[in-house]
């Protein structure tokens, strides 16, 4: 199958904006995350490690994820989606609490639980120093995960991808996701200081 064809099929690389206010900055955030994150489709049941961020002028507030569709090595499939779950963790901007640079926050569901938001880095550096573990968390985006923290500026949330669950995959196949993403984070956290907003 082309690639335009299965692009056209994938609604999970098209993501509305219309409910985020802060427009340009969403736009802002989400790009410093270009190609840093992995994108998770259920639709497809893939996985895209290499892709590009568009914002189609003439879609309106739409933004597209593009998969390199000369890097098909860089796309992982049959990925069920009960392996990726939701995680309430954010990455906010530091702004949005009075602050410099980025930071991670988990949002509860119970209201009168209140959170206290780490340091982006000292984040990264906890999720990293798991990743030789037995249950790694494999942070992943999926459509939805740009929206606005408490309705005011742009965030993401992040799923996770639990290694366990892929069982349909050989011990290879999920050796390399778990290098993948965790080579795309070790650089993110890298060069974290510098995506300040």
């Amino acid at each position: 199958m082309g690639f335009a064809a299965n692009q056209q099929k994938n609604a999970d690389l098209v993501w509305d904006l219309n409910k985020i206010n802060k427009h340009e900055q969403a736009r802002s955030f989400v790009q410093k995350f270009e190609n840093k994150l992995c994108v998770f489709s259920s639709a497809v049941e893939q996985l895209y490690t290499n892709y590009s961020i568009f914002f189609p002028e003439d879609a309106g507030r739409q933004m597209v994820i593009l998969p390199d569709p000369y890097a098909f090595h860089d796309t992982f499939h049959h990925l069920k989606d009960n392996a990726v779950q939701a995680t309430g963790l954010h990455i906010i901007p530091g702004n949005l609490i009075g602050k410099q640079g980025l930071y991670l926050v988990i949002s509860h569901k119970d209201k009168n639980v209140r959170s206290v938001p780490i340091p982006f880095q000292e984040g990264m550096r906890q999720i990293l120093r798991r990743s030789h573990s037995d249950d790694p968390f494999l942070p992943v985006l999926m459509k939805g995960d740009l929206r606005e923290f408490n309705d005011q500026l742009p965030c993401l949330h992040l799923h996770r991808l639990r290694l366990n669950k892929l069982e349909s995959l050989s011990e290879l196949e999920r050796s390399g996701i778990k290098s993948v993403i965790t080579d795309k984070l070790m650089k993110l956290y890298q060069e974290s200081s510098a995506l300040n907003l």
